[in-house]
């Protein structure tokens, strides 16, 4: 008897569609085929549906643009569902509205227990405070006691990122104040907390003012506040995840690193079945102590597992630590409360004074450990570790780009490192700063996206969660706008639309060494896949914000249908 071959059939097909590949080649296709969790053809509709029967699920793109999931490069993606665990004060425009919002609040809450909100303003950027208010100010701790006296109230700072400007303020009611022992006589832990007090009898006002990026009163002066449970982190990070999905996201790479309180809750959902969104995550380690000898006996007994492409599966995977020199005051402060993070999601205590640092990255060269940051200096750090220990085939990063010149972009290059393209802070949010102090000749070295792609380096375009679609940093390195501004950015430093779409899903597929498995749509790789309601090669550059998703597949499967 003659063996027989069974046929190869589809499970899902979608047809009709503009597939953009973003293979080598550039190359486009109207249709493609899915078997289990893999593409198992890309070509024209009428080949791809020969390979359908009764059970296929078919699907009509109906003409829209289909690309590569896409790879968030540095997402924080954990962070957006968090943003639903706190009551919002979105929408207030007056004190007033504040206030009947937290007496709602205290309509429903025991009486004693905390009520803590969300902060002042519009998500995501909270801008505009406190003028988006009609009496132009924050309010107190009387305006708050009116309406919750017997219940303590705290009003959180924002994560100072999200905005990019300073200063920080949160605002805690008399019996919050009283709960963390604030009075008259309590002083700031660090100068760049300013405790607001009343001129004439010196007691707090209950309004915190900081002057730094990363809110430090709720880790010192009121770290007596409720802290995100595990279930908080659980459900926030499944939110997150449609969230992320909703603009065509299928993959993230979390270069900070993550603490364990947030790899918990990815592993929770893990065990729960595959993620919607493949997650890969560096390593936030909270040394115990600055001693190199710990340092290096603590890397290489645990940190072993972190080489290579680490531990995990194809949804989830920790490989690599992240590290930085910024071993100062506050992030030694910040730590005190480990190991619970905040918003922040990563350990403080990661940071070790440079030269241990330096110390620990040769070790973790030796072992085959990549390391990723955002130092300063961290170029010439990197190039004294790969004199000792080279470094060259081991994708290293260099994350939150940044300012680089020739000289800089030349270096990078020799040692095979790796970028994460920090756009909203260096084009849109201080771009015009930059046009300021470097000129118009200068302003070419800010987030150069134009030379670095010329020069054969591998960068992947991130949110940092600000805001979660790709499709504001890749409108950003298109358009060279920047926030406010009256033209764009060195305009020579712009990329195509395409290059852009390339560098939002098979350089992020670079960053985790997935090149081979994601980030474009070919034969043989994971059905990740997203069906967008608009065309972003096509629409308006002004529209390129606006692009979501009406159908996202991560491996095979439909995580999200509008329709």
């Amino acid at each position: 008897m003659e063996a027989t071959s069974t046929p190869v059939r589809a499970d899902l097909i979608i047809t009709g569609g503009r597939v953009e590949t973003l293979d080598a080649a550039w190359r486009t296709a109207s249709a493609i085929a899915v078997a289990g969790e893999r593409i198992l053809a890309v070509g024209e509709d009428d080949a791809i549906r020969a390979l359908a029967d009764s059970r296929t699920r078919v699907i009509d793109a109906r003409g829209r643009r289909v690309v590569p999931g896409l790879v968030d490069g540095h997402a924080h993606m954990d962070r957006e569902g968090l943003k639903d665990a706190l009551p919002s004060l979105a929408g207030c425009r007056s004190i007033a509205d504040v206030l009947g919002r937290i007496e709602a609040l205290a309509a429903v809450t025991p009486k004693g227990e905390w009520i803590v909100t969300m902060p002042i303003g519009e998500p995501p950027f909270y801008t505009g405070v406190p003028a988006n208010l009609a009496e132009n100010r924050f309010p107190d701790r009387e305006d708050l006691d009116r309406v919750a006296p017997d219940h303590p109230v705290y009003i959180r700072a924002i994560w100072g990122h999200w905005r990019n400007t300073l200063p920080l303020v949160s605002v805690a009611s008399s019996m919050a104040l009283e709960r963390a022992g604030i009075d008259r006589d309590t002083m700031p832990p660090t100068p760049s907390i300013q405790i607001e007090k009343v001129l004439t009898t010196g007691e707090p006002t209950g309004r915190f003012y900081e002057f730094t990026y990363k809110p430090l009163v709720e880790k010192t002066l009121m770290a007596c506040i409720p802290r995100f449970t595990l279930d908080q982190r659980i459900a926030g990070l499944a939110r997150s995840m449609a969230v992320y999905n909703s603009h065509g996201t299928t993959s993230v790479f979390e270069g900070h690193g993550i603490a364990g309180e947030v790899l918990a809750a990815y592993q929770d959902l893990r065990a729960r079945g595959p993620l919607p969104v493949r997650s890969v995550l560096m390593l936030s380690p909270a040394w115990p102590s600055v001693d190199a000898g710990d340092v290096r006996d603590l890397l290489l007994d645990w940190g072993r597992w972190l080489a290579g492409r680490g531990l995990g599966d194809a949804y989830l995977r920790m490989a690599g630590l992240y590290t930085e020199s910024d071993y100062s005051e506050e992030n030694r402060l910040r730590a005190l409360c480990g190991p619970y993070t905040g918003w922040a999601g990563f350990n403080f205590d990661a940071a070790l004074p440079e030269d241990v640092m330096v110390e620990m990255m040769v070790d973790a060269a030796r072992a085959g450990i990549r390391v990723g940051s955002f130092s300063p200096r961290i170029l010439d750090l990197y190039e004294q570790v790969d004199r000792r220990a080279p470094i060259g085939d081991q994708r290293w990063l260099i994350e939150h780009v940044g300012i680089f010149d020739r000289d800089a972009i030349a270096r990078i290059r020799d040692l095979g490192l790796v970028l994460q393209a920090y756009s909203s802070k260096w084009i849109w949010q201080e771009g015009e700063r930059w046009r300021r102090e470097l000129g118009d000749a200068g302003a070419g070295t800010v987030l150069p996206m134009r030379d670095l792609l010329d020069a054969g380096i591998h960068v992947s375009l991130a949110t940092d969660n600000v805001p979660p679609s790709l499709f504001v940093p890749i409108w950003h390195v298109v358009s060279r706008r920047t926030e406010g501004g009256i033209g764009p950015l060195a305009p020579e430093q712009a990329i195509s639309r395409r290059e852009a779409l390339a560098c939002a899903s098979r350089e992020g597929a670079w960053l985790s060494f997935e090149e081979n498995d994601k980030g474009t749509i070919e034969p043989g790789k994971y059905a990740d896949i997203a069906v967008l309601a608009t065309d972003p090669l096509d629409v308006p550059e002004a529209s390129l914000p606006e692009v979501v998703a009406d159908l996202t597949i991560t491996g095979g499967r439909v995580v999200l249908d509008r329709d």
